[in-house]
């Protein structure tokens, strides 16, 4: 995976993925935010699209990303259709 690519994305794109994410490891979004060590008014801000994840934040949701194995890979072909 490139160097934080969920960066790279605007919004609404990122909180797309975010919810995508989270969704689809079956979390509401205070268990996802315990997940990746931030608040779950941040993840809210995130998927709403008041806000984008810190260089950190978008680490550790890459994590959950690559540990998602082909569920991961769609989900990343979907949001960077490249």
């Amino acid at each position: 995976m490139n160097k934080h690519p969920i960066l790279g994305l605007t919004q609404p794109k990122c909180g797309n993925l975010i919810r995508d994410i989270r969704l689809n490891l079956g979390l509401s979004q205070e268990e996802f935010a315990y997940l990746i060590g931030v608040t779950f008014s941040t993840v809210n801000r995130w998927e709403n699209g008041h806000a984008k994840p810190s260089r950190l934040a978008a680490k550790n949701i890459e994590k959950q990303l690559l540990e998602m194995g082909d569920c991961g890979k769609e989900l990343l072909t979907k949001h960077f259709p490249n």
